[in-house]
Formats: structure tokens, sequence, C-alpha cells
């Protein structure tokens, strides 16, 4: 909660305004948070880099259904993938994404 803090008094501090293509933009990334299988495929990752079988036990759903998920999920800069050999290892793009779903848990169980 204290960086929520601190970016209330940044802003007030600033007299910032945010650009309408930021907030677009910003929309856009939550319309993203907006399916439970994408949250749910974020959420495994806090675990680690896994590739899309195990991503698929993991939440008992077929490859094609997590496949697209994810290459929404990449799409929007929230998950990236690396190659190794044949197959791809998905993580969180960054800490940002395990914070945001962490106080998303947060809010809701308050």
């Amino acid at each position: 909660m204290s960086q929520v803090i601190a970016l209330e008094h940044q802003r007030a501090d600033s007299h910032a305004t945010i650009s309408e293509d930021s907030l677009c933009d910003l929309a856009e990334v939550f319309k993203v948070f907006g399916d439970s299988t994408r949250i749910k495929i974020l959420y495994d990752l806090f675990e680690g880099e896994k590739n899309v079988t195990e991503i698929c036990q993991d939440l008992e759903m077929n490859q094609s259904a997590i496949s697209h998920q994810l290459k929404i999920l990449r799409t929007a800069r929230l998950v990236s993938g690396k190659r190794v050999g044949k197959s791809i290892l998905y993580s969180l793009a960054d800490e940002h994404v395990k914070t945001i779903i962490a106080m998303g848990i947060e809010h809701i169980e308050e």
C-alpha cells in the first residue's frame, strides 16, 4: 500500500496530469485482468518459469486455451517467454505484475 501512498503524494506534489493515451493504455491493461483464466495463469507463474504443459497440468486446462491466453498476456507485456530448446518458458514480465495481483487479492480479502 505504501507504493499507492507514494504515488498519490507524487501526483499532489507535481500537479502532473496523465495523458489520455496513457489512461487508455491503462484501461487496456486492466481489461486483460478481466479474465479468470488469465488471472489463474499469472498466479501460477508466481512459482517461477513454466512451460505450457506445466501450466496446463496446474490449471487442468487444454493447451490451446492456455496458449491463447498466454498470447494475450504476452501482448499486454504481463508475461514474457524465452525459448529453451523446443519449448518456451513463461514467466511474469516483472515484479509489477506480481504486485498488481497481490494488491488485488489484498483488496478483495479486506
